[in-house]
């Protein structure tokens, strides 16, 4: 798409050379000037015109008068533009307070007018930019890492932002900027076809912005991405994802080492200084490892190292990179790719070693695989890798693909190495717990098998291996049956410890499970689910280790004085990040639901409820957080509490006006009874789009198909719930083959109802 953008600019610059003619810009020797993106020539469909009016010196009210003459066609075009009048000295002035305006005045391109004075107006621009690049530089890197840590990495996103994302569109015009300083060289390899990759997926998104009549973004929104697939004729969305991230990868690469070589200039506070390192007589190398030793603030290759005749090399060079917290330099990345012998199978325990002490590093880790795995070195070390890099997750709690969130993981499983008796296992396991994803099937499964063979091949033995293949197949055992089963069931903690087997898998899978979290996003993991994990865990260990499990003391111990009183109790016990709602009222079919209901109206998210009836009276504990915002009033909530249940307060329709504000899409709902979850009651659990008020009408349900909520687990992911109930019949018995069926029937009927109105509501 390059030569549609170049026609697209001389398109443009046809029509503003007519519009300056005729404002008489030209007679009053001003020159109008083109920067930015406009400037380099990269016009997408939906780009703004940046324009500086230049004029040789400022004449008040007339070069006021051409600028409107200007601007005002500009402006009934409908085009976006971002316009400015300046003298040159203005110009610096302003350059000189704003690194922004800068970036910009480094592409201006004389559009029309004087020439003179936009050759001027560069050349003073640039040499400006030069002569302040040392205080200048510092400051453009802070302001570069709050955009990173605004936007995030563009190479490992699922929905990133092609212009602000770190390695995009706008990282690219800084590296020209460094470049221009002639502070640092910036590594070129890459970056001409990134930038053509990164604005063609610019253009084609912009195209289908406008052909949809909607305002063109630079964020590339999962919605988006097969329609902008088709338009560039690449296939799906995955092999968008996978393209963008290639492109991305270079840019962030370059980066990296652009600014990691600018913070050396900055170390160096004086030519004179530098001067004096450059006389230093002998080559400052610093060995760290057999082969590798650091030179000039990089991980480079010894002189008389042999990657060819030492396999193991690659790892070693790794391990000591990201140990050292030091960059890889290019030159070494080149030379492996070009000269690295293949480690022989199974590995040697030198290459397993330095694998751990890689993944071993913490967040160090993430630079150094990077580039490595740019050059295709990962892939040819771990079989499989080659499917996970760069491929795309549709799972709403991830942030990163999945090669990202396996090398995040395993930064995070460093932080719990003291918790472990092998910490070797808790790294590679948390290097492969998703191996078996980009592939179709269940990635569980098909995870297992590779680790089978992976473990071998890495040169652990049997026994290893197997941790290993159990640690992907019980991944998300804990966080499963911490938030969707009762800890309270003994039947919860006999399963988790069955499935376990030991204390010190356990362990590793506690470890594995945080970690696991910690890469995933800040959507996945809270201090409520990591109380939970927590408790699950010590009560599993408990049974693991042959000691008594502790029990929660029963509700109708805990709660007696309140269940003694005659009148309606509502408690409100307000924590952080969760509260806790205590109810004690007289017990009647459907309370569980108006508790439920009630709690929606004041826009909270129920995480977990419990109940017990003690003779007439039950009591329930709700475990809360707000959807956002302030927790409410606890006195508002007990007099709301009190109407609903007086009936005096209209929940159900309350309910239904807030659903119609939150229609979603209609997706098929599922019910389904948990076969052998509880030795005392029946699991039901119930997957569908997310809705206020959903729990209080399943709730209703529920209890008009006669079945008592003895407990209730909520979850949500994304706008999806996984909601999880414990049902008897009000005599205490468990449900009957025609009980369940009733139930089944009664919550999909209201589930359909749900979808029906949604649809209605579209």
């Amino acid at each position: 798409m390059s030569a549609r953008r170049h026609a697209l600019t001389a398109l443009t610059d046809e029509w503003l050379v007519d519009l300056f003619a005729t404002s008489g810009a030209g007679a009053a020797g001003c020159a109008l000037v083109a920067v930015g993106g406009y400037g380099r020539g990269d016009l997408a469909p939906g780009s703004d015109l940046d324009l500086v009016l230049l004029a040789p010196d400022w004449t008040g009210d007339s070069v006021s008068e051409i600028a409107d003459r200007l601007w005002y066609p500009v402006w009934d075009s409908g085009v976006r533009v971002d316009h400015s009048v300046r003298t040159p000295a203005e110009m610096r002035r302003v350059a000189a307070a704003d690194s922004r305006v800068v970036l910009g005045l480094l592409d201006l391109r004389l559009v029309a007018g004087d020439e003179s004075l936009a050759s001027a107006a560069r050349a003073s621009a640039l040499a400006d930019w030069r002569a302040l690049a040392r205080t200048r530089l510092p400051d453009l890197r802070r302001s570069v890492d709050e955009r990173r840590a605004r936007h995030g990495d563009l190479a490992h996103l699922i929905e990133p932002d092609l212009k602000e994302s770190y390695g995009g569109l706008r990282d690219l015009t800084i590296l020209r900027a460094v470049a221009a300083s002639w502070v640092t060289d910036v590594p070129h390899e890459g970056l001409d076809e990134a930038h053509g990759v990164l604005m063609d997926v610019r253009d084609a998104l912009h195209d289908e912005a406008l052909a949809t009549s909607r305002r063109p973004t630079d964020v590339l929104y999962l919605q988006e991405q097969d329609a902008v697939a088709e338009r560039l004729g690449i296939g799906d969305a995955d092999d968008l994802l996978r393209m963008v991230s290639e492109a991305a990868r270079a840019v962030t690469y370059a980066a990296d080492t652009t600014w990691h070589r600018v913070g050396r200039f900055a170390r160096h506070p004086t030519v004179r200084a530098l001067s004096r390192r450059l006389r230093r007589p002998g080559p400052d190398r610093v060995p760290i490892a057999d082969g590798v030793v650091i030179h000039d603030g990089e991980i480079v290759l010894a002189a008389d190292a042999r990657p060819d005749r030492d396999p193991t090399l690659l790892l070693r060079l790794a391990a000591a990179a990201a140990q050292a917290s030091l960059p890889v330099a290019p030159s070494a990345v080149l030379r492996l790719d070009a000269e690295s012998a293949p480690l022989g199978v199974p590995w040697p325990d030198e290459a397993r070693d330095s694998l751990v002490s890689l993944l071993g590093s913490g967040q160090s880790l993430v630079g150094t695989w990077e580039a490595l795995d740019r050059a295709g070195l990962m892939t040819r070390l771990i079989p499989g890798w080659d499917v996970v890099r760069s491929a795309p997750q549709r799972n709403p709690l991830h942030v990163y693909r999945v090669d990202r969130h396996l090398i995040e993981t395993a930064a995070h499983a460093g932080e719990h190495v003291r918790d472990v008796d092998r910490p070797d296992l808790l790294l590679v396991g948390a290097l492969l717990h998703d191996i078996g994803k980009g592939r179709a099937g269940d990635h569980t499964l098909i995870g297992m098998d590779l680790v089978s063979r992976l473990g071998p091949h890495m040169g652990f033995d049997a026994d290893d291996t197997a941790v290993l293949v159990q640690l992907v197949r019980l991944h998300l055992l804990l966080p499963d049956m911490a938030t969707r089963r009762d800890l309270d069931d003994p039947s919860t903690i006999e399963q988790v410890a069955a499935e376990v087997g030991d204390r010190r898998t356990l362990d590793l899978l506690h470890a594995l499970t945080r970690a696991d979290a910690a890469a995933t996003g800040p959507a996945a993991w809270s201090e409520w689910k990591a109380s939970l994990v927590r408790d699950l865990v010590g009560r599993t260990g408990e049974m693991l280790s042959g000691e008594p499990v502790r029990e929660a003391p029963q509700m109708a111990a805990r709660f007696a004085d309140l269940i003694a009183d005659e009148a309606l109790v509502v408690q409100w016990h307000a924590g952080e990040p969760a509260s806790h709602v205590v109810v004690v009222a007289d017990d009647r079919p459907g309370l569980l639901g108006a508790i439920a209901g009630v709690l929606a109206l004041h826009r909270l998210e129920v995480k977990s409820a419990d109940t017990e009836t003690v003779g007439r009276r039950a009591v329930s504990e709700w475990t809360v957080v707000p959807f956002f915002g302030e927790p409410p009033a606890g006195d508002l909530l007990a007099s709301d509490m009190r109407r609903a249940l007086e009936g005096t307060l209209d929940v159900e329709s309350r309910i239904r006006t807030r659903a119609r504000l939150h229609a979603g899409p209609a997706m098929a709902a599922r019910v389904d009874f948990v076969p052998a979850a509880s030795a005392v009651a029946d699991v039901l659990e119930v997957r569908a789009h997310d809705e206020p008020g959903l729990l209080h009408r399943v709730g209703a349900a529920l209890s008009d198909a006669g079945a008592f909520i003895t407990a209730a687990r909520v979850s949500t992911l994304g706008s999806e719930v996984v909601d999880v109930f414990y049902l008897r019949r009000p005599d205490g018995a468990r449900l009957s083959l025609e009980d369940r069926g009733r139930v089944v029937a009664a919550v999909m009927e209201v589930l359909h109802g749900i979808d029906a109105a949604r649809g209605d509501a579209d």
